[in-house]
């Protein structure tokens, strides 16, 4: 098939464009939110759209596999004989869309605009996958085969932390056997730098919950003498970082994997650079810990965010009372060598000695995951090098990353295979913010691209 001898991948994606971005909308439209329960029924319609699709296009033991919260989708196709077995991993749900009067356009009702497709999870992760879903169709609707050995991995919870993917896979090991895998839910720097991501940070989602009194009462009655449980959580989080910017949780730094000259010379070389970064961000500077750039703050350093507070009166016009609750949602990001579990209990320890004596205090645990180091030394990593060339005209740099993706530890922890990074959004894709879009033009890449990283993993043996 190297030559592609009835159709070369551009002309195939090129000819069925208007029908693939289509399609694309169409799995936009599901907002298959799966943090709101109230979207419950939603993600598991996304999910038989999205087997439905993979059934179309020739896939085969096609499977919607419930577990305790939204499904799974699994496929295969298995008679590639003696070539590799490529695991395709990718999540079709999606970020709430708060606040939703800041949308251009609505967030499930897509809209293409200059060049880019607009709705929540066009970028993260509908579109990525999606790219090697079109692949897939390429070959199978050509050739009525596939160059290697396929099983893909669609998962509905990924935005929660994927806490039913790690419990299926450990009871379907053998079944999900491979030799590499490719998960394509990152950033690249433009529609003509390709990149490969080797490092990502892992995360720790908390909520915090501060409470006093047994109900809201009067704050002219009580006020002065009665601690307000919004104060204290205000104390408390005022209390998580110093001046500089660095986490003062005592142990939180033990241990983080100090990188080397060269790496640091390399990211300042191929990293995006502070001020676009800011600019990005829609900040009008930056902060954070002194002695790193802002690429090396959001990719190789942990950091701790306060993702919301909520408590006391928020309706129109005043109410004077002292509220008896009042609640945060924390969010850290891990570098190597920081375990989610022992940051969680350095987190429970310093809150019980800075937490006010007047009230009580708990701790919530969302979701957690494991940082990860890609080894770029694997013929997997090898054949995406080549495959960005063949599609982009460019040879891919090498990026960290600052977010997570759990299924990418789990992978290297359960199977002992190499992941690769192989990302197509960019960075004024607002992920998990309002007016999420994806390039078209990358998402024409993202399928050829797919289609030569097929081809080059049973061509094993090339130089890339």
């Amino acid at each position: 098939m190297t030559k592609y001898p009835v159709l070369s991948p551009e002309d195939f994606v090129l000819r069925k464009f208007g029908l693939f971005a289509s399609e694309l909308a169409a799995f936009i439209n599901f907002p298959s939110i799966s943090a709101q329960p109230q979207h419950n029924n939603d993600v598991k319609n996304c999910a038989l759209w999205l087997a439905r699709q993979l059934s179309e296009i020739g896939m085969q033991n096609v499977n919607v596999i419930p577990t305790r919260k939204h499904p799974i989708v699994y496929a295969d196709w298995q008679h590639a004989r003696d070539r590799p077995t490529l695991l395709i991993y990718g999540h079709y749900d999606v970020q709430p869309v708060d606040p939703l009067n800041e949308w251009k356009f609505p967030p499930f009702k897509p809209v293409v605009d200059k060049g880019f497709i607009h709705g929540r999870g066009a970028s993260d992760d509908k579109g990525q996958l999606f790219a090697h879903l079109k692949a897939l169709e390429f070959y199978l609707s050509i050739y009525q085969r596939l160059p290697i050995n396929i099983k893909c991995l669609f998962e509905g919870e990924e935005e929660i932390g994927s806490p039913g993917l790690e419990e299926w896979i450990a009871q379907n090991h053998a079944h999900l056997k491979a030799d590499g895998a490719v998960v394509s839910d990152m950033r690249i720097p433009s529609t003509e730098q390709p990149a490969i991501t080797y490092s990502l940070r892992g995360m720790l989602a908390l909520e915090i919950t501060v409470s006093g009194q047994k109900q809201d009462i009067h704050s002219g009655t009580f006020g002065g003498a009665i601690y307000n449980p919004i104060h204290a959580l205000c104390e408390i989080i005022t209390a998580l970082h110093d001046d500089n910017g660095q986490i003062l949780i005592p142990g939180f730094y033990d241990g983080v994997l100090e990188r080397s000259v060269q790496e640091r010379k390399y990211m300042k070389t191929v990293g995006q650079k502070d001020e676009a970064i800011v600019s990005d961000s829609g900040a009008s500077r930056d902060w954070g810990e002194k002695g790193f750039s802002v690429y090396e703050r959001t990719t190789i350093r942990p950091s701790l965010s306060v993702n919301g507070i909520k408590g006391g009166y928020q309706g129109e016009g005043p109410k004077a009372i002292i509220p008896s609750t009042a609640s945060a949602k924390i969010s850290f990001r891990l570098v190597p060598e920081q375990d989610p579990k022992t940051i969680e209990q350095l987190f429970r320890q310093y809150v019980s000695t800075i937490a006010p004596k007047e009230i009580n205090f708990s701790i919530k645990n969302f979701a957690a995951a494991k940082p990860v180091v890609v080894s770029l030394e694997n013929p997997f990593v090898q054949a995406a090098a080549y495959a960005y060339r063949q599609a982009f005209g460019q040879q891919p740099i090498f990026l960290a990353s600052g977010g997570t993706i759990p299924i990418v530890n789990l992978i290297q922890e359960q199977f002992n295979i190499p992941v690769v990074l192989m990302g197509f959004a960019l960075p004024t894709d607002n992920m998990h913010g309002p007016n999420e879009r994806f390039s078209l033009a990358n998402f024409y890449k993202g399928i050829v691209t797919s289609i030569y990283f097929m081809e080059e993993i049973a061509n094993a043996g090339r130089v890339a």
